[in-house]
């Protein structure tokens, strides 16, 4: 009788996987996904949807959040995208598209027990993964000490004139994001200090580099760029979790509405949603140095923070406003930071 039992549980076993198999076989077609992920991540998971999917031709075209706004902006002149699904860097861009009637709604069962971030409650987008924007240094050339240890103290604390870096708002989501919660907790005048302190406006690893040579005291920058720093190149340089708090930044992901589509295949979209929230989409975001939207997940990315203590400090971005003043907050940032060309 226990061989026949164990004998049973080993088919249901051997069912379930055949039918996850076939369920998954049975997406066909093609799917292009706009990304603003970095390419690493974007090689990771186009070679497990490869594996997930085998019978769908995945393409994915990366873009700075930036350059794919402005991409999409001439394919919205023409009425179609070019794309069936996007990954981007943070939610405002999705009250945009939303209300612009071009994406597809795709509610996900059970989707309040499953997120510990905001989400649209019509399915339009959810949170696939968390950027946090922090501070880093070099303890190698500086002491704590002689660092900035809050958002505010980066802007103000004139002893850091011309020594700090940050990217540029105009071509990144998550920049852009950031000043503007810092434009909430702080006024412009956030931005007159950051202009004050002759900020440096530049990538993420020109900001790294000047870190490693002692150009740059304190950079802001996303913690998953520090940290896949210090485990593959075994670097030194450390996150600082400002004082005044984190910026947690979900991206989302959406599924463009069929008739707009450039493959019109919606069930294969909804079938990749269902795989980025699953626990084996998720493992590469942990992989990729970001943080799970997953209630109760203790996964963390290597070297961070428990992601439950960094939601506690979180500043939070008012995504409307994000939206909708987004020229008025990118105007005033430039009027009061030099960025070069």
């Amino acid at each position: 009788m226990k061989k026949l039992i164990a004998l049973l549980l080993c088919l249901l076993m051997l069912l379930g996987l055949f039918s996850a198999q076939a369920a998954n076989e049975g997406v066909t077609g093609k799917i292009v996904i706009y990304t603003s992920m970095y390419q690493f991540v974007i090689d990771m998971m186009d070679a497990a949807m490869e594996e997930e999917f085998p019978n769908l031709d995945v393409e994915f075209f990366y873009g700075g959040t930036g350059a794919l706004q402005q991409k999409l902006a001439g394919e919205i002149e023409t009425g179609k995208l070019g794309c069936d699904m996007m990954l981007v860097a943070e939610p405002a861009y999705s009250l945009e598209l939303k209300e612009g009637g071009w994406l597809h709604p795709y509610v996900i069962e059970g989707a309040q027990d499953l997120l510990r971030f905001p989400y649209d409650e019509e399915g339009y987008w959810y949170p696939v993964r968390v950027c946090n924007m922090v501070l880093a240094y070099n303890p190698e050339l500086y002491q704590p000490e002689d660092l900035p240890k809050s958002f505010e103290g980066f802007a103000f604390d004139e002893s850091l004139k011309g020594l700090i870096s940050m990217g540029n708002p105009l071509t990144s989501g998550t920049t852009m994001a950031s000043v503007a919660a810092l434009s909430d907790l702080y006024g412009y005048e956030y931005f007159e200090a950051l202009g004050k302190n002759n900020v440096m406006i530049e990538s993420g690893s020109v900001a790294l580099t000047k870190l490693e040579t002692g150009e740059c005291k304190a950079i802001m920058i996303l913690e998953e760029s520090v940290l896949k720093k210090r485990k593959e190149d075994g670097s030194k340089l450390a996150v600082i979790y400002p004082e005044d708090g984190v910026i947690l930044i979900p991206s989302t992901v959406m599924s463009v509405a069929e008739d707009r589509s450039a493959n019109m295949n919606v069930k294969a979209a909804e079938a990749i949603t269902d795989w980025l929230l699953s626990e084996a989409g998720q493992k590469f975001v942990i992989a990729g140095y970001m943080h799970s939207v997953f209630k109760g997940s203790t996964d963390i990315p290597f070297d961070s923070i428990d992601t439950e203590e960094l939601i506690a400090k979180d500043i939070g971005v008012d995504w409307v406003r994000t939206y909708t003043q987004r020229n008025e907050i990118q105007q005033a940032f430039q009027q009061a930071v030099t960025i070069s060309k």
